[in-house]
C-alpha cells in the first residue's frame, strides 16, 4: 500500500513548511523565480518522510504535485505485462522528478515512485506553481530557457543509452559519476545504487555489467572494490566514447 500526504491531512508523517530547503534558486524548476514567488510557492510546500521501500506514488494516481528528493535514492520504474520492473531513473538528493505532470491536461503520474532507503522529499503544490507561471511572462521565458538546455543533456543520454553499445553506455555512466567528484581532487566513486539497479537503468543485464566490469578491470582502466570505483585512468576510458 502506499500513501500521499497532502497538508491538511490526518495522521500523515511530514508537513513542515520550515524544513523546507531556504535555497531553491540553484535548480532549473525555480532559478527563474524571484524571492516573492518562491516565498508563494512554499506556502504550499511540505515534506514527507518514506520509509525504505516505501512508495510515494504508483503510477495512474492523480498527480497534484511534483517533488525534490532532499536525502535518500528513489526509484523510478513500471512494470511489464509480466510484472517484471522497468527502471525508468535514479532520484538522487538534490534532484526534482515527476515535473512533467505540471503541464499535463489530466495529471496523472505515469510512473511508480519508491523510496530506496529511507528518504525525504517536498512536495510542491502544481496548481501553485501554474499560478505563478499564468502571472509572469519573464518567468515562463525563464523556465523554458532552463527546460531547453535539460532537453538537450536527456537527448546526449539517449544517445548514449539506445544507439551507442553497452561498453559505451558503462564508460559514459561511469565518466559522468566522475565529473561530480573531480573537483574535489579524488579519483574514487562510489555507486550510486546497487549494481542490479545500475544495470538495469543501463539497459543491461546484470550479469553483462559485472562481465564489463571485469573487462575494465582487466584493461587497468579501472579498480572495483565493492561499492567504489577508482578511475585508474579516464583519458582511455574517455577513448572509448570516440
Amino acid at each position: 500500500m502506499h500513501s500521499t500526504y497532502r497538508p491538511g491531512h490526518s495522521g500523515a508523517a511530514g508537513g513542515n513548511r520550515d524544513e523546507i530547503a531556504e535555497n531553491l534558486t540553484g535548480h532549473y524548476l525555480f532559478s527563474a523565480l524571484n524571492d516573492e514567488q518562491i516565498k508563494r510557492l512554499r506556502q504550499t510546500s511540505w515534506v514527507r518522510r518514506l520509509g525504505a521501500g516505501e512508495h510515494l506514488f504508483v503510477q495512474g494516481d492523480r498527480a497534484s504535485a511534483f517533488w525534490l528528493l532532499e536525502t535518500g535514492q528513489i526509484k523510478l520504474y513500471r512494470l511489464s505485462r509480466d510484472g517484471h520492473q522497468k527502471i525508468m531513473g535514479l532520484v538522487m538528493p538534490g534532484s526534482s522528478f515527476a515535473e512533467g505532470v505540471l503541464f499535463m491536461d489530466n495529471p496523472r503520474y505515469p510512473v511508480n515512485a519508491e523510496a530506496i532507503p529511507s528518504s525525504v522529499v517536498h512536495g510542491f503544490d502544481r496548481e501553485t506553481y501554474l499560478g505563478i507561471l499564468e502571472t509572469s511572462f519573464a518567468t515562463c521565458r525563464g523556465l523554458f530557457r532552463q527546460m531547453v538546455k535539460r532537453t538537450q543533456r536527456h537527448l546526449d543520454e539517449i544517445e548514449a543509452l539506445t544507439i551507442q553499445n553497452a561498453r559505451f553506455r558503462l564508460a559514459h555512466y561511469l565518466l559522468s559519476l566522475y565529473k561530480t567528484v573531480q573537483e574535489e581532487g579524488v579519483d574514487t566513486i562510489r555507486l550510486p545504487a546497487r549494481k542490479v539497479l545500475i544495470a538495469s537503468q543501463l539497459a543491461m543485464q546484470p550479469e553483462t555489467l559485472s562481465r564489463l566490469f571485469r573487462e575494465l578491470e582487466n584493461q587497468e582502466l579501472i579498480a572495483v572494490q565493492g561499492e567504489e570505483v577508482r578511475l585508474l585512468d579516464a583519458n582511455k576510458l574517455e577513448k572509448l566514447l570516440l
